[in-house]
This record gives C-alpha cells, structure tokens and sequence, in this order.
C-alpha cells in the first residue's frame, strides 16, 4: 500500500484487483463523470460480444460527421474494413469516425448502438452510466463513474483480442475505398505508459488501456497493469486538470500496487 495514500487532484479514481474485486484505492468511486474516449472501451466490449471479427463495416456518410476538432482516421464514405481494423483503430488512435463505422455495422444506427451499450452496463451493474454514442464526444446524457468504467474494463478484459490490441503501441493496416483502391493507414498509441512518455513505477508493468479528453470531461485514463506476480490491476482516472497531471497522479496510484 502507500505510506500516506496517495495525493489525487482529479474528481474521481478507483484502483481495483481485477481478480478479485478488491478496492486497493477509492475517490468518489460512484460521482458522474463525462467520460471522453475512454467510452470506446464499451464501444469495444459491445462489438467483441456481439460482432464478428472478420465481419466488413462501410462507413457512411455520418463518420464525417463529427465536431470540430474531433478525433479521425480519415474515413470516407464508402470506405470498407473489417470490425476487427476497426477496432484496432478504434482503441489504439481513438479514432471517432472508427466508432460510428462500428456502431452502425453492428446495430444499424448510432442510437440503437447505445441502446446496447446502456444493456451492457445494466447486465454488469454499471448502473450509474448511460451512453448515447460511441465515441464519447461530449453530451449531458452520456456520463459514467470511475467504479462503472472498472466494471466495463474487466468486461472487456475477458476477450483475448482485447488485451492484444491495447497493448499495441503502433498499427498499420490496408483497408478499400469506394472503388476498390487500397489505403494505407499507420496509427500510433495515445497511451503515454506504451509510448514511453511516462514511466510506470518499479515492479509494475503497464498493459495497456484507454486515454480520453475533452473539454467537459478533463483527462481521462484507464489502465490495466499486473505486478511482478502477474496478478491484475485495473485503475481509473477521470477529470485530472492537465495530461502531465493525469500521468503523475496514474503512476502515484501504481505505485501502490505492491503484494
């Protein structure tokens, strides 16, 4: 454990045993908090258990339409590739026109996509969220907690293809347009831990996770780590005042970690 407890600036945090369910660390583990792109982990988790890896998405019209500012991989209407592309893509770069491809291959439309995500969160007792798109673009009604997202994160960690994708540090794929023109897409981690911006603390090996920001939101982070016995830990973040903030007070919390 820590020798004070650790001093987290941000609104909210949860540090969990994703074996056993065990609080190592807690603030307002229940408070609503808009979530950002760190959604796309539910987005990822309805898609794994509903979805078909080798399914093909086109993207329609509406992966243009985004705020500004947002998030893209650079997707066109009529552009084809398949749900697991997508979901590489998705997860790794945090790509916003990725997970409206997504919901609308999977459910037909962004809204019923939701309707699945907010299913989801009833079935594993997320009960203090609700979602109303895919990307986690900011909107009053889309909020979750940091206990939910925990909950949401040892959903998705169940899935072999999960863990492999946040731990990639880069991506490159091919994917088709329209016409059948081949197009290159390289996409590089938007986790500071997998880039090698910020050091996880001895002992603790960082597998990957989910950044999110937005203005509403603040920076967002969650993490899957395991110490030096190989068992996990999953910690959340949301609403740290600055990245650089985020990243000390993430790895304060890991340090923690200790059997």
């Amino acid at each position: 454990g820590w020798p004070q407890g650790p001093q987290i600036e941000a609104e909210a945090a949860v540090v969990m045993d994703a074996d056993t369910g065990a609080f190592l660390y807690s603030k307002n583990m229940d408070r609503k908090e808009y979530p950002a792109s760190i959604t796309k982990i539910m987005t990822a988790l309805v898609a794994l258990k509903y979805g078909s890896m080798d399914t093909t998405l086109t993207a329609s019209a509406n992966v243009r339409n985004l705020e500004s500012g947002a998030q893209t991989c650079g997707l066109k209407e009529g552009d084809q590739m398949t749900l697991d592309q997508a979901l590489h893509v998705l997860l790794i770069n945090s790509a916003n026109d990725a997970a409206i491809m997504i919901a609308e291959g999977i459910a037909g439309s962004v809204e019923a996509f939701a309707d699945m995500m907010n299913q989801e969160a009833l079935e594993i007792g997320a009960t203090n969220s609700h979602f109303v798109n895919p990307h986690g673009l900011s909107d009053n009604d889309h909020y979750t907690t940091v206990y939910d997202m925990y909950l949401i994160t040892n959903a998705a960690i169940q899935y072999d293809r999960f863990n492999e994708i946040i731990h990639m540090k880069e991506y490159q794929t091919v994917y088709y347009d329209k016409s059948g023109n081949a197009k290159d897409l390289s996409v590089n981690s938007t986790n500071y831990y997998l880039q090698g911006n910020a050091d996880a603390p001895s002992g603790i090996t960082v597998l990957g996770g989910k950044t999110g920001t937005t203005n509403a939101a603040g920076h967002c982070l969650v993490l899957v780590s395991r110490d030096t016995s190989g068992n996990p830990y999953i910690s959340v973040i949301m609403r740290a005042e600055s990245r650089e903030d985020l990243y000390d007070e993430m790895s304060s919390l890991l340090s923690g970690i200790s059997k």
